[in-house]
């Protein structure tokens, strides 16, 4: 999950007094390419991160980064209450349903961080979200990370009471079914499938898990740069667009992983294609989703995301997860440069797009 704008660190605990005491670092996983055998799976949620502590009236949800996301969402604390055990220590994932898809909605995910408490009541009414567990940290006044994961799976299980807000993800022991989930469940808006060791104990911080992720190629047209944060010999990251069927260049995401070596050596080479904003297709006039030269992170306020502009005509082959309306989810990677493509043949007609599957026959395991 990225930075949180505005959060604090951990909030203020009080007289909450638990086996296991915020901030914790979640357990996190590695990336393979292939579902493992002997494993339990779980659909990977593509959501905001959420280790809950609960001690009686007292709620803290800590993110990845242990920031606290409790006041940005008072449906979840609220559902903490009404449906958790009154001392306890979760770990799951925070989402919003899509109001239209039937999947899940990343972007109206993004609004309910907002720092006006008027608009996060708003908010938590017209888009509310759900809370997805999928592991324990304390139960019944003990510190349980030392169990087995198999054995705090069936303790999770007699925590929550099915059908409210709070869930339990599906899970199986059967790889051919978390194949299955894999295929079926991205049309939904998750983010493919996590391995678990049934043994492996609960490791703040550490990648004790498995996740397989979907991912897929696009030829891009590269149509300018960021300056890397250490200044402006550096390239930070490639801005990539896709043709639209009424040939607009519509910018869909970036490519920002490099080594500083090659990040210094791509100023040079990229810059006989610098071109002045004015002439070009993502000028002061243009329509659309553009990056502007003034526009400003959402994530750290007072980033300049000023680009430098190039000629729409170097293509870049590049590794995705999945589109979000209609632009790359997550950043991308960069593969390979494709100089014997046409930048007009980049369009999205290329790219693959998951059959819609709905959100209520992920949680029943469907």
């Amino acid at each position: 999950m990225r930075a949180l704008a505005g959060s604090s660190g951990p909030g203020q605990t009080g007289a909450m007094d638990l086996p296991v005491m915020p901030p914790v670092d979640p357990m996190l996983a590695t990336s393979v390419p292939t579902i493992p055998a002997g494993r339990l799976y779980e659909p990977k949620w593509d959501g905001f991160r959420a280790v809950v502590f609960r001690d009686v009236d007292e709620v803290e949800i800590g993110s990845r980064s242990t920031k606290s996301l409790q006041r940005y969402f008072p449906e979840v604390v609220d559902a903490v209450r009404a449906h958790l055990p009154q001392r306890c220590v979760v770990d799951g994932e925070i989402v919003v349903p899509s109001s239209t898809s039937g999947g899940l909605d990343w972007d109206a995910l993004l609004a309910r961080v907002h720092p006006a408490e008027s608009r996060v009541r708003l908010l938590a009414q017209e888009t509310p979200a759900l809370l997805v567990l999928f592991d324990v940290l304390a139960a019944g006044g003990q510190d349980v990370r030392g169990l087995p994961f198999a054995e705090r799976r069936t303790l999770l299980n007699g925590m929550v009471v099915p059908g409210g807000p709070v869930h339990v993800t599906p899970q199986t022991a059967d790889p051919a079914e978390a194949q299955r989930w894999f295929a079926q469940f991205e049309g939904a808006g998750l983010d493919g499938v996590v391995a678990k060791d049934p043994a492996s104990t609960y490791q703040p911080g550490k990648r004790v898990m498995a996740k397989i992720k979907h991912e897929r190629t696009a030829d891009c047209v590269v149509a300018g740069y960021r300056p890397h944060a250490s200044g402006p010999d550096a390239v930070g990251s490639l801005l990539l667009g896709l043709f639209t069927d009424d040939g607009v260049l519509a910018a869909v995401g970036v490519a920002a992983s490099f080594p500083m070596a090659v990040r210094r050596a791509m100023v040079s080479e990229l810059a006989p294609m610098v071109t002045s904003l004015d002439e070009h297709p993502w000028g002061e006039q243009a329509a659309g989703r553009t990056p502007r030269e003034a526009e400003q992170s959402r994530w750290a306020r007072g980033k300049d995301l000023s680009f430098v502009p190039l000629r729409p005509e170097l293509v870049a082959e590049v590794a995705y997860d999945h589109l979000e309306g209609d632009r790359f989810r997550h950043t991308t990677q960069l593969r390979r440069w494709r100089p014997d493509r046409d930048p007009a043949s980049c369009t999205y007609a290329q790219l693959e797009e998951p059959v819609s599957y709905d959100l209520r026959d992920v949680l029943a395991g469907q």
